[in-house]
């Protein structure tokens, strides 16, 4: 079976080398040495370059000799959830929509993220009283890790 804190140690001395932003979001290793990584960048995309670098360091480091593999390396993706802290950190400023574990839906931007707690600004449309329309009221909730199901970006097409 492969080391996978070994092969951690690779991903992350080529991330170091490369010191552009990028962050593991998920490393696997299925019992037939398939391994997968899934990458995130601060401040910008997943190069093809950035998931080349990382596999070839993987795997020139790792000898086929003793233990034949297959290595994946791929960008997170739009579509699924945040998974660490950095892709909270990454996305603050940014509309997302998050799920608790009670099934609550909430969608709102992104105002902080820390390891215990999300904050999200969301709007709502108010009756205030002497006026005919309802007015839109910004307020700040915050949810505790511990009680979110998922996040995840909010993808708008303008």
């Amino acid at each position: 079976m492969i080391n996978k804190n070994r092969v951690k140690e690779l991903i992350n001395d080529r991330i170091q080398e490369l010191n552009c932003g990028l962050f593991v979001v998920d490393l696997s290793i299925s019992p037939s040495n398939v391994i997968t990584v899934e990458l995130d960048k601060m401040g910008g995309n997943v190069s093809i370059q950035d998931c080349m670098s990382v596999s070839r360091n993987v795997e020139h480091n790792l000898n086929r000799e003793e233990e034949d593999f297959e290595i994946q390396v791929s960008s997170a993706g739009l579509d699924k959830p945040f998974r660490v802290l950095d892709q909270y950190i990454k996305n603050i400023g940014r509309p997302v929509k998050s799920v608790t574990k009670e099934g609550v839906k909430t969608e709102g931007i992104l105002v902080e993220a820390t390891a215990d707690k999300i904050i999200l600004e969301v709007e709502r449309l108010e009756k205030i009283e002497g006026k005919k329309k309802k007015e839109k009221i910004k307020e700040c909730l915050t949810f505790q890790m511990s009680e979110i199901k998922e996040t995840k970006v909010v993808v708008l097409f303008k």
